[in-house]
């Protein structure tokens, strides 16, 4: 027999006030239950959406964000995408602080589009994949190498790196590459999405791969130049 609970006895269940139950219900994360009468009730699966909305918000995602991808019905791409995120987060004034970077950088730095605003990625905060980002660039000051040069040098990748995972979600929606046939496609978009976690890291390591023997070849060849010169 299939549970039903009043929205009072979904609450409890879920340990979750009933005013919450209705502000995800106002904002278009959790479906009116099934009137019966004069009342409504609810099921398992609300109690499920609940539990998917609960992880969302531990993993420091957005209202918004938490309502697209609730919508779109694609937890494996959350969970392949977004895997090892913590649920730690900052403030601008937070990464200050632990990196010892000053806010004058900080800008800098988001002017040239490699520390973006938490909500480009969906996120109310920044996170500890920010921080540790910044506790590499405070390194690279460390080591004196002009501020002006890592400020250029996080220009350059974010540039480069914005037009190359275009052209892979290009590839991956089918707007390049070969030609599908009817249904296949679909079918491998699927399985990409399903095996995300599993492909990520190894199409990262491909990228790691082509950009360390790029450089050696590009810095051999510049050797080179300047030697025969």
């Amino acid at each position: 027999m299939t549970e039903e609970w009043r929205i009072d006895d979904l609450a409890r269940t879920a340990d979750l006030t009933v005013d919450t139950i209705r502000f995800y219900q106002r904002e278009g994360l959790l479906p009116a239950g099934e009137r019966v009468g004069r009342t409504r009730v609810y099921g398992p699966e609300h109690l499920d959406r609940i539990h998917q909305i609960r992880d969302l918000q531990q993993r420091r995602f957005s209202l918004a964000a938490i309502k697209a991808l609730l919508e779109s019905d694609r937890h494996d791409l959350v969970d392949g995408i977004f895997a090892g995120e913590g649920t730690l987060s900052y403030s601008l004034d937070d990464l200050v602080e632990r990196t010892g970077l000053d806010h004058a950088m900080m800008s800098r730095l988001c002017a040239a589009g490699l520390l973006r605003d938490p909500a480009d990625f969906g996120r109310a905060a920044y996170d500890a994949t920010d921080l540790d980002m910044l506790r590499s660039v405070a390194e690279l000051v460390k080591a004196e190498i002009p501020e002006r040069i890592v400020v250029e040098l996080a220009s350059i990748y974010v540039s480069g790196v914005e037009a190359m995972q275009s052209q892979v979600l290009d590839l991956f929606s089918g707007g390049r590459g070969p030609a599908w046939a009817p249904g296949e496609l679909e079918a491998f978009q699927s399985q990409a999405a399903a095996s995300a976690g599993h492909l990520l890291p190894l199409v990262t390591r491909l990228v790691e791969y082509v950009h360390q023997r790029t450089l050696q070849r590009l810095t051999l060849g510049a050797m080179e130049r300047d030697s025969d010169s």
